[in-house]
């Protein structure tokens, strides 16, 4: 499998990941996800090995714990082998210092995690949103002695705005201290928002994307249909208003060209929506998810081979958005290349 660097750093990923929230299966949201036990987790994780897929993410969130814990389980013997990533960030707990990004709950965070995953340090660890409570500072320079401590190897954030993420990158260059090189981010066909802010601040500031939900929130699987109900056993039953929102119509033209050239290449709708993600700018590797070896399979199938430039024209034309003001220039139009602009 292809392998990319991550960001403007030294460290090269996979071109696909696996996303573990999977693994567990507690509580309503992660329980619709899947609830993959130790055994069922091994075999994926030899499938992944065997396809060349080395990256493997997940968070302290996940199920409470366990998705980290069947992961440690399941890689144990062959740490050595993959690039393993997790997060942190996000409540867990009740104490009033069972969330957020403060010292204290970072280096409890991170020693719980590894105790979880069995490892003596993390690949990558993202902190899974922002916390506007902790100064920016004291973020960073936890994480930088983290980093210096030998538990963590690089940092990356997830659920950052353009102004958080440059903001943080700034203050890290201004003491020397690590800098965040990945940013976990929704990217998809259906979801695109990415593009406006955070993808020029990536290729600016040589920060990668880690994808997750390139199938826009189970949205992109081929089994939604115009017309058609949604199928039983879809998670969008449980999951549909938590995640991100959708337009019905614009949904169905997309899944409609995705048809039509997954008919074109032979390959699957899954796998169409996946490789048109590899080949964006800042795409680091894109973070496939799966409940059972058939999933898995074929998402694995999404890499090997490329759209034509005229298929990826088509899903750029079908899928695209007008962006909001500033991201536009809403002069545009209105004045000649030698007309100033408007003050």
């Amino acid at each position: 499998m292809e392998t990319r660097f991550l960001g403007r750093s030294g460290l090269k990923v996979s071109a696909l990941g696996f996303g573990a929230g999977t693994f567990g299966g507690k509580g309503p949201l992660f329980g619709a996800w899947g609830n993959t036990d130790v055994t069922q987790a091994r075999r994926m994780i030899d499938l992944c090995l065997d396809a060349g897929l080395t990256f493997f993410d997940t968070a302290d969130v996940y199920s409470d714990g366990a998705s980290e814990s069947v992961l440690g389980q399941a890689l144990r013997g062959r740490r050595d082998q993959v690039i393993l990533s997790s997060k942190t960030g996000l409540r867990l707990g009740d104490g009033a210092n069972d969330t957020g990004t403060s010292r204290l709950r970072l280096i409890k965070a991170v020693e719980a995690s590894l105790q979880r995953l069995g490892t003596d340090y993390l690949d990558l660890l993202q902190l899974h949103a922002f916390d506007a409570m902790t100064p920016i500072e004291e973020t960073l320079s936890t994480l930088d002695d983290l980093v210096r401590a030998g538990k963590l190897r690089y940092l990356g954030v997830s659920n950052f705005s353009g102004w958080q993420l440059m903001k943080s990158l700034g203050i890290a260059d201004r003491h020397g201290w690590s800098r965040y090189v990945a940013n976990q981010t929704y990217y998809s066909l259906v979801g695109r928002d990415y593009e406006w802010e955070l993808m020029p601040l990536g290729l600016d500031q040589g920060v990668g994307a880690v994808v997750w939900s390139p199938l826009g929130w189970g949205r992109l699987t081929g089994r939604i249909r115009r017309g058609a109900p949604l199928p039983e056993n879809s998670r969008l039953h449980d999951t549909a208003d938590i995640g991100p929102p959708v337009e019905q119509e614009r949904l169905y033209r997309i899944i409609d060209v995705l048809e039509d050239i997954a008919g074109e290449t032979g390959k699957a709708i899954p796998q169409v929506a996946i490789n048109w993600l590899l080949q964006r700018p800042t795409v680091a590797t894109v973070l496939i998810g799966a409940r059972n070896e058939e999933q898995l399979q074929q998402n694995l199938g999404a890499i090997g081979w490329s759209l034509s430039a005229e298929q990826v024209a088509r899903l750029d034309a079908v899928s695209a958005i007008q962006t909001p003001y500033p991201y536009y220039p809403y002069w545009r139009g209105q004045f000649s290349e030698r007309s100033p602009l408007p003050v």
